[in-house]
């Protein structure tokens, strides 16, 4: 991915709410899935990690990407940003070149 792809997916992300939050139990399997079935719907997710959890950050957006196999756009404080290229023409984010 690109620096201008990249600034490109967070300036998209800016507006977005998180769509998950990692809590106390850190990443559950089912977490994990959910994180990766929405991926497949919106391309591009924002996920909080709430206080009570433990896990850094930043090492939290490498494992989730590693287990999902998208990228990690970026980690402001306890914002992570996904995104993972879709499959469906009609709903598809078109990066610049």
């Amino acid at each position: 991915m690109t620096s201008k792809q990249r600034a490109y997916l967070k300036s998209l992300a800016m507006n977005m709410d998180p769509v998950f939050q990692i809590g106390k139990n850190s990443l559950t399997p089912e977490l994990t899935f959910a994180i990766q079935e929405a991926l497949a719907a919106r391309e591009l997710i924002k996920v909080s990690v709430l206080q009570n959890c433990l896990d850094d950050p930043r090492e939290l957006a490498e494992l989730v990407s590693e287990r999902t196999h998208s990228q990690v756009v970026q980690v402001i404080g306890k914002k992570i940003v996904l995104y993972k290229e879709g499959r469906d023409e009609k709903r598809k984010i078109v990066l610049p070149k």
